[in-house]
This record gives structure tokens, sequence and C-alpha cells, in this order.
């Protein structure tokens, strides 16, 4: 009997409270805009500050989990965040505004920074990952439900990143003290595994992300100014659009690896670059609300496959970790660069520019996902020439363990048969072999 797979909670709290800052930037950069004495770019520019700290939490701290403490850190990013996103909705003042905003975003850095780096360490990362998107998600939701009812202000979405940091503290007791102590780990503590394939996934997700929060930093103003609804209406659409993205992540955690990554990943991403144009050229409720609906409902769909694909990449989780971190610096760009592009060319143009983009980078996410998915590793020792144990992708897809007997099993006793036919002389010289076991 295999052990039943049971849902890491505390792990899915804290990835949570990492990403609710960038699913909640619309609003927060929508409302600096509107409350605060800050241009359109200026609102943009700040929640890109926000994001490029989160960015660089996650590179300064890739390969200190382990040393540090998973516990520790966590509760290190949650009191950051609770103490810049407070004080930056307790503050009228435009530049404590922004030292919060950069200060919580270091805090929500660090928060996924050791989320991605337990979920790598999971028998299944793509079940769990799935679950924090569920999850954040479904919260991102009803803030933006419950927000436009609770008056104008800029404060209150960032009161609603603080105080989910404060609800999320408790839980961290139930967190390790460090990083999963496997043997593969052990066995590789100096390099990354797969370079290749990790640095050409980042690099693809820097963009991916860029064009993502191009278009989800200017969404509100699309709705206000280009589709002409009020704040309220833009509010429920982007609650049910997120809601769609649950009913999306719940497929992909049932479709798990059925499809392997790269038909989800690639041509998901192809269908994304379509609802970017569709819902940058809205002009009314009903092309807003579809361009929104359909592009909330596939992007955590891939984003659940990217961020099972990097974990499977390492188990220690540093590729999960600086892959994760790359797509922070594309989502820390994108308020700024769909700004700029709005204001320069126009909302439809941005979007077919941003589609363009994504369409372009599908090939080498897709050839990435191509190239490892095709590893079937098994738990066990059977290993590539300088490779890892096969637990690794074993650990990404869920296989259950025991398929293979491990070395250092107890050996079973050997019976001599006798056999009569006279043996074959041994040969004297042996060719290199043609493919070695895998």
């Amino acid at each position: 009997m295999f052990a039943p797979r049971t849902t890491p909670w505390p792990l899915v709290a804290l990835f949570t409270a990492g990403y609710l800052a960038p699913y909640l930037l619309p609003t927060t950069v929508g409302r600096l805009d509107s409350d605060l004495p800050l241009s359109a770019t200026q609102a943009g520019a700040v929640g890109s500050a926000l994001l490029l700290s989160s960015a660089a939490a996650g590179f300064t701290l890739a390969s200190r989990v382990e040393r540090v403490g998973a516990r520790t850190l966590a509760r290190l990013g949650l009191a950051l965040a609770l103490l810049g996103y407070g004080g930056a909705a307790l503050s009228t003042a435009v530049p404590a505004v922004v030292a919060g905003a950069v200060v919580g975003g270091f805090g929500s850095g660090t928060a996924t920074t050791v989320a991605a780096t337990l979920i790598a360490g999971q028998r299944d990362p793509h079940r769990a990952s799935t679950a924090g998107l569920l999850s954040v998600s479904a919260l991102a939701g009803a803030v933006y439900l419950t927000v436009p009812h609770l008056g104008p202000g800029h404060g209150l979405p960032l009161a609603a990143i603080a105080l989910t940091a404060l609800a999320v503290w408790p839980l961290t007791g139930r967190l390790p003290a460090g990083a999963p102590d496997t043997p593969t780990a052990r066995h590789d503590k100096a390099r990354l595994p797969h370079a290749h394939s990790g640095l050409l996934l980042a690099a693809a997700m820097v963009c991916w992300s860029l064009a993502q929060n191009s278009l989800w930093g200017v969404s509100g103003r699309i709705g206000l100014e280009q589709a002409h609804l009020g704040e309220a209406t833009v509010g429920v659409v982007f609650a049910v659009a997120l809601g769609a993205g649950l009913t999306g992540v719940l497929a992909a955690g049932a479709l798990g690896a059925r499809l392997g990554r790269a038909i989800p990943i690639g041509g998901g991403t192809v269908l994304i670059a379509v609802c970017i144009a569709l819902s940058a050229s809205a002009t009314d409720l009903g092309s807003f609300a579809a361009g929104e609906i359909a592009w909330n409902t596939l992007y955590p769909v891939v984003l659940s496959y990217l961020i099972g694909l990097a974990a499977s990449l390492d188990p220690r989780g540093r590729w999960a970790v600086l892959v994760g971190s790359a797509s922070s610096l594309g989502t820390a760009a994108g308020p700024l660069t769909g700004s700029v592009l709005s204001a320069q060319a126009g909302f439809p143009a941005m979007g077919a520019i941003l589609g363009t983009g994504l369409l372009v980078i599908a090939l080498p996410m897709t050839a990435v996902a191509l190239h490892t998915g095709g590893r079937p590793l098994l738990p066990g020792a059977i290993r590539r020439r300088g490779g890892h144990p096969a637990a690794l992708v074993a650990a990404a897809t869920g296989t259950p363990t025991g398929a293979i007997p491990e070395i250092g099993a107890p050996e079973q006793p050997v019976v001599e048969i006798p056999v009569d036919t006279p043996a074959v002389p041994a040969q004297r010289a042996y060719d290199k072999a043609g493919s070695e076991v895998f």
C-alpha cells in the first residue's frame, strides 16, 4: 500500500502570503494612483519597486534556506511583510509608502523563497503548488469583492497583505527548521543540475512574467478608462476571473502529468497571448470580462506547470527559487512596462506587442519541458553519468515509491544451478557500451 498524499497546509499558507502581493497588484497600483499625488506611471513604478524587492529576496536567499532554516526565514519574511505593508497602509507620505512597499516586497519574496524550496522537496510539487495557487486565487478574489465596498484609500489592499502575513505566522511552527535533507541534496551540494535547461527556463520566465504583469498592472485602468466601467464592476470582474482561475487550477490538478508539461506550457502560453490581446482591446463590459476571465483561467494553470518544471530540475529547490526570482524580475518590470506601453501606444497596441512576445518565448519553454519532462526518474540509485539519484522527477510527478528497489536493500540469495552445456569462451575484448542504463 502506498502512503496517502497529504496537502502540506502550512506550506500552502506560506505560499499564499508570499504570492498575494502580485495578485493584488492592479488594485494596489490603481489606488496609489488615485489616492496619492502620483501619476499612473509613477504608481506603476512603485509596484515595480515592490516586486523587484521580492525578486531580490529570492536571488539573495536561494542557497541559504538550508543554512538559516526554513522556519526562521519564513518568520522573518512574514514579519517584514507585516511591518512593510502595514506601515505603507497607515502612511500618506509618498516616501514612507514607497519604503514600506519595498520592505514588504522583500518579506513577500522571502516567504515565496521558503515556500518554493519546500515545495521542491515534496513528493508531488505540482500538487503543492496547485493547492497554493487555489488558496491565493480564492483570497485575492475575496479581497477584490470586499475592498471596493470599504471606501477609498491606498491602504486597504496593502493592509490585506499585511493581515494575511499576520494570520499565517502561527502556522510557521509546523514548518521544518531547515530544508528537506534528502540523499540527493547531500550528494550534490556544490553545483546546480541541468544548468542549461535551468538558465533557459529562467530567461524565458523573465519575459513570460513581464508580459503577464504588464497587462495585469494596467487591467484596472483598461476597465475604468477604455471599457468605461466603475471600480465596483471592475472588482467583480476580477473576482469572477480569479474564481475562474480556481477552476483552471483544479483542472490542472486533476489532469496532473497525463499530458506531460510541454503541451500545457506551450499550448497554454499561446492561448494566453490571444487572451491578452483580447483584454487589452476591450471597449465594453463583455469584451473586458471575456478577456480577463479567459486569461485568469489559463494563467495559473500554466504557472503551476512551470513551478513544477522548475522544482523538478533540482530537489533542493534552488532552480525553483532562481526561476521564481527570475519570474519576479519580469513581474517587477511589468507594471512600469505596461504603463509606458499603454501611454505611448495605447492599450490595444500594448496587447498586440505583449501577445507577440509570448508567442516567441513559448518555443524555448516548450523545449525545456520536452527535454526535462522525458526523464521518468524513479526512486532508487540509477544514475546518469555525473547525475543525480532517480528520485528527482519521481518527486516532481508523484510516482509511487518502491517502483524499483533501492541500492542498499538486502541482497537476495543466489542459487547455483548446474548446467551441462559447456561455457562459452570468454571474449578477450569488449567494445564500449552503446548506451547506459537509465
